[in-house]
């Protein structure tokens, strides 16, 4: 078996299709929300994409098969006055599971959030996802909190 990860040319029409169809796999499963990208998306997140140089995505490919990926946005920290990464999506196919692919993925966003002198990375997880938190938790994180009397923080939105 070959384990291969790449970062994503938005410009290379084959990785962005990838990109765009392991995105709309992971939209469909239960723990993205259960139902495919809308057109719109579609049609435009490659475009969007492009736009952002703050943005980076990394496709792991299992003998040249589109296995899984991560959508990754670069922020910064005010505390520490340092950038960090930001794992926005992240997903293994199902037929691609049990291979580790999701640490390998996982490395590899550590060492580019290295190499950008980053000073954390941050994600979110859905409660129920326990496969997805003990994969975090294997690759080292945890929930946030600057002090334990006032708890962890808690991911909140607004949609607009």
């Amino acid at each position: 078996m070959n384990i291969t990860l790449e970062l994503v040319d938005y410009d290379n029409e084959k990785q962005a299709n990838e990109l765009l169809s392991l995105l709309n796999e992971y939209a469909k499963d239960p723990m993205g929300g259960g139902s495919e990208l809308a057109s719109y998306s579609k049609n435009n997140l490659i475009a969007e994409l492009k736009k952002r140089s703050f943005i980076f995505s990394i496709i792991c490919y299992v003998d040249g098969k589109p296995a899984g990926f991560s959508n990754c946005i670069e922020g910064f920290s005010t505390f520490k006055c340092k950038p960090l990464v930001n794992i926005h999506d992240f997903a293994v196919n199902p037929e691609f599971r049990g291979l580790q692919l999701s640490q390998l993925l996982m490395n590899k966003i550590e060492e580019i959030a290295i190499s950008k002198g980053c000073c954390k990375i941050t994600l979110e997880v859905l409660e129920g996802n326990h496969v997805a938190k003990n994969a975090y938790i294997k690759a080292g994180f945890k929930g946030y909190e600057l002090d334990p009397e006032m708890g962890k923080a808690v991911f909140w939105e607004k949609p607009l």
